[in-house]
């Protein structure tokens, strides 16, 4: 079934990387009109948007899509991972500016606004992409694949010389709320090491110790600490989420990420796409329905204090 929210949400807040303070509001969505972005700021040229996988454009540690005319909105992933696990197929998202809002660095407060308006039942049932064989590509430093199963997983494991992190991996059936309980108040995470290097490459502008864990060692320097031990491992599996979700339709398959990040899932969606034997558009009839990731998500699901 195709689904958008009952009215719109409103979010605010500064973009990571660039520092800059955006306003962006969720809207409901006819049926078939899939993710869209609307830059509201955009003067000339085509200011809308898609949220899909050919129109990424490629750049270091965040998602970012482009249209025909160049206009772009940058770290996606965080909304995008709420509306897959939140089930909404079908939202305009309206936005001043060039990069998604970070928030706290994870995607729990676009899920308390979304799921606060609500999700409703559209009259048209939807499709889900059935994978038919295995996919995969490879880098140097990991590695991600794609392979049949019955609905979407995800396994992922990272590892890092950072005692605060170290090596981490995580498997998870992401079917019905399990991205709402298990992985949306988990942030994005750096080494402090690395804080300098991005300041350097103009990135980062907007990173406090208030939305990101920053990391020194063995040392946790945002305040607080930890929301999981392993937090920095489900943190990479959202964003995982959010960048599948660029494919248009939930995935029916399993996703294996070994230090896996955003252009590499991209990679591999391009990967799935250039080989029609390998995947197939299913009806998402109501055994599918009950399988996917935001099947019969509540409010109450959501991780208590953050």
């Amino acid at each position: 079934m195709q689904t958008t929210l009952k009215s719109a949400v409103t979010f605010s807040g500064v973009g990571l990387h660039s520092g800059t303070p955006v306003v962006m509001t969720v809207n409901a969505a006819t049926v078939n009109h899939g993710i869209w972005f609307l830059r509201t700021d955009s003067v000339g040229g085509d200011a809308l948007v898609p949220a899909r996988w050919d129109a990424v454009n490629p750049t270091p540690l965040c998602t970012k899509i482009e249209n025909a005319d160049g206009i772009s909105v940058s770290t996606i992933e965080h909304i995008m991972a709420a509306l897959a696990g939140c089930g909404i197929t079908n939202a305009l998202i309206e936005i001043d500016g060039p990069e998604v809002p970070i928030m706290d660095g994870s995607s729990a407060e676009f899920v308390r606004g979304l799921l606060a308006k609500g999700v409703q039942e559209q009259s048209e049932s939807g499709w889900a992409l059935r994978v038919l064989k295995t996919v995969e590509v490879n880098t140097e430093s990991g590695w991600a694949r794609l392979e049949p199963a019955q609905n979407l997983s995800i396994d992922f494991a990272i590892e890092f010389e950072d005692a605060a992190i170290g090596t981490q991996s995580k498997s998870l059936n992401m079917a019905n709320g399990t991205f709402v309980r298990e992985l949306c108040d988990s942030r994005t995470f750096c080494r402090n090491s690395d804080v300098e290097a991005m300041h350097a490459q103009g990135l980062a502008k907007g990173g406090t110790l208030e939305n990101a864990v920053v990391v020194d060692g063995a040392r946790i320097l945002s305040p607080g600490g930890l929301r999981h031990a392993d937090e920095a491992v489900r943190h990479k599996m959202l964003d995982a989420l959010g960048d599948l979700s660029l494919a248009g339709a939930p995935i029916l398959g399993r996703y294996t990420g070994m230090r896996a990040g955003h252009s590499m899932t991209n990679a591999l969606l391009r990967e799935l796409f250039a080989d029609p034997s390998a995947y197939e558009m299913v009806d998402c009839d109501p055994t599918i329905n009950a399988y996917l990731p935001g099947a019969g998500v509540t409010r109450s699901e959501i991780p208590a204090g953050h």
